[in-house]
């Protein structure tokens, strides 16, 4: 599947260090999402299981998952529910 992402999205993804693998079908590199959580007036946050030893500046730890704050990520998401 191929995965289109807003350049405007993508301008705002400043930290990747994975070369925006998570777009690429043969190299999709990505966090599984476990639950989201949506209130009014608030940005989006995704809980994932980390799928890698990796670091990611996204990735922040929280309990036996992690937080992710990859704006590419979190459009991901949106558009096709990965």
């Amino acid at each position: 599947m191929k995965i289109e992402i807003d350049e405007e999205v993508l301008s705002k993804t400043t930290e990747c260090k994975k070369g925006f693998s998570c777009l690429s079908s043969k190299t999709r590199d990505i966090c599984k999402v476990r639950s989201k959580l949506e209130s009014a007036g608030a940005e989006m946050i995704l809980f994932c299981e980390p799928n890698n030893d990796k670091h990611c500046d996204y990735k922040k730890p929280f309990g036996d998952f992690c937080i992710c704050e990859c704006p590419t990520r979190k459009e991901i998401y949106n558009r096709y529910g990965i």
